[in-house]
């Protein structure tokens, strides 16, 4: 029968550095500068939307630890008769469970952002309702365990499973002798000489719990994920890497089962070890979750820039200006004038290169007249139904302003006007926790730094106020019981209160409150949708929305506008 390093009673004690073990050294070489430049990569790539929303630390964090087994596992066929004889247990029984364990926890964060997306398709009335019940939850373990974030929930659990795997293989080194004569449960030694001996001890009863610990993540974790995504289908490449992942580590306990115990094995084992099946499972896992991303970050670059290039031959076509034509088809300048301010074209009656882009006018009319579609597009495809929310709601905020507030010359008294700003001021600090607080929202948006220090300035104090003071999970205490909203306590000059509208804050508004408070922010997100999440919803409705004609085009508002359509991912 196998053993774990390919190694027979007639092995010598050296290196075997035939052609197959150059092989396999350089296979292991090259394949490590290549994971080192894709994780590299997409580390630099990070705060691309798909990438945000990956939190690609915990699943690289898994990938660090299942590579040091794999590469234990490449060159076992040349430094395995050099091994010790407990070497490969140890590497067995740490890197591979605690790297597949944190690795399947990754992997369950797909299933929980598409599912937490889908509140953005609820309506305001039960969303509230689930805040209510919330806020009712107790204070016991599990009531502590649901307030974790997935992060949290999941470095827990597996860290739990983790530990018991790690006591497991000290318990089974201890108290077998296989490994030590000194100690153990008699009967368990192994005889012959030391060759003999390192046969025997690469298989046995000792590595149970790795074996379980395999197969219940393979066979149990993995279907059940796949079953979850079934019917989700996301614009990210997500799902395809999540089922990717599942599948390839099928094969891996069985075969290696098969390579140990199945005599017939034997010529295989001399070249391909054992826990090469193994390894194969986790170079497989490696490519579908580094270099597949990559491949989907460079596609989402490509249709951005596809985008841009749309609008900038609209605008070619438009103004037949030479000057203009020039300075738009450089994308700084386009993105330029996208982030610096922007005016639309049903509000603005000029036809500058920068303030006529038409493709923005159809995403406003669609934000304006009918964003449902977009919005549930956005939620459950591509995993960004944050952007759309908050458009919507800054839009809806900033119809709602009275023109005795815009209007500083009004004869309103200042007693009614001051009411009305506050009124505003908390629909405001409403948006602010919901779309923009790194504390208070699920999917906070994606802007810049100094604008999200500007919005802190102006809303965090009242939020922490009004909300109350929440603190980061401790990792060495992450039950420990944090301040709740419920429990908050507020200064004299600052008091709660609740009504139909829910909580309110009566403190002293910012002189920096205005209605263009939200404008850079919005003008952000407007670019981050119109060259991401757009281009690829038009892609998706093209084939069945009647307002798209053969022609390529689009009417909203009485004009047509050209479609970003693009054959890119």
């Amino acid at each position: 029968m196998g053993t774990e390093l390919g190694l027979t009673a007639d092995s010598k004690p050296e290196a075997r550095l035939d052609s197959v073990g150059i092989w396999w050294i350089c296979w292991s070489a090259v394949w490590t500068l290549l994971l080192l430049a894709g994780a590299g990569f997409l580390i630099l790539k990070r705060n691309t939307p798909m990438l945000r929303i990956r939190g690609i630390g915990l699943s690289l964090s898994a990938i660090f630890l299942l590579h040091l087994f794999w590469m234990a596992v490449q060159l076992g066929y040349v430094i395995g008769p050099l091994y010790p004889g407990d070497t490969q247990y140890w590497i067995m029984g740490t890197y591979l469970p605690l790297g597949i364990g944190l690795f399947h926890g990754s992997n369950s964060r797909f299933l929980h952002i598409a599912q937490r997306q889908k509140q953005y398709l609820e309506s305001k009335s039960d969303s509230q309702a689930a805040a209510k019940t919330s806020n009712k939850d107790g204070d016991g373990f599990i009531s502590r365990f649901r307030r974790l974030d997935h992060t949290a929930k999941v470095i827990l659990l597996v860290g739990s499973g983790m530990l018991f795997q790690l006591f497991m293989t000290i318990f089974m080194y201890i108290i077998s002798r296989k490994w030590h004569s000194a100690w153990g449960i008699p009967g368990t030694e192994v005889h012959g000489n030391d060759m003999e001996q390192k046969v025997q001890m690469g298989r046995g009863w000792e590595w149970w719990p790795s074996i379980i610990w395999q197969l219940f993540w393979a066979w149990v974790v993995a279907p059940s994920t796949l079953w979850s995504a079934r019917a989700i289908r996301d614009t990210q490449g997500w799902r395809t890497q999540t089922i990717l992942c599942a599948i390839s580590s099928l094969h891996a306990a069985p075969m290696w089962l098969i390579a140990l115990y199945v005599p017939e094995m034997e010529a295989i084992n001399h070249h391909f070890i054992p826990p090469q099946w193994i390894a194969l499972s986790i170079w497989l896992m490696e490519i579908f979750t580094v270099f597949l991303p990559c491949w989907e970050v460079i596609s989402h670059q490509a249709l951005c820039q596809e985008t841009l290039n749309t609008i900038a031959q609209w605008e070619n076509n438009k103004t037949g200006v030479g000057k203009a034509i020039q300075s738009i088809k450089s994308k700084s300048t386009v993105v330029e004038s996208f982030k610096s301010g922007w005016k639309s074209t049903h509000t603005s009656g000029k036809a500058s290169s920068v303030e006529s882009i038409l493709t923005l006018s159809a995403l406003e009319h669609v934000l304006q007249r009918n964003p449902e579609p977009l919005q549930q597009f956005s939620a459950l495809r591509d995993f960004s139904g944050e952007n759309i929310a908050f458009l919507t709601s800054v839009g809806d905020w900033k119809s709602s302003f009275p023109a005795s507030v815009l209007n500083r010359n009004s004869d309103i008294s200042e007693e009614t006007r001051r009411e009305l700003v506050r009124e505003r001021f908390n629909r405001a600090l409403r948006i602010y926790t919901d779309y923009i607080s790194a504390t208070d929202a699920a999917f906070p948006i994606n802007i810049s730094s100094v604008e999200l220090k500007r919005l802190e300035a102006i809303f965090e104090q009242p939020a922490r106020s009004t909300y109350g003071e929440k603190q980061g999970v401790n990792a060495a205490t992450p039950f420990d019981d944090v301040s709740r909203p419920d429990s908050a306590t507020s200064s004299t000059a600052e008091k709660e209160k609740v009504d139909g509208d829910g909580v309110q804050y009566w403190g002293s508004i910012p002189d920096d409150f205005d209605q263009t408070i939200f404008d850079d922010a919005e003008r952000s997100i407007k670019y981050l949708v119109l060259t991401n999440t757009w281009p690829k919803f038009v892609r998706d409705r093209r084939s069945s929305m009647e307002a798209f004609e053969s022609a390529g085009s689009i009417e909203a508002g009485g004009m047509r506008f050209p479609i970003p359509y693009t054959t890119s991912r």
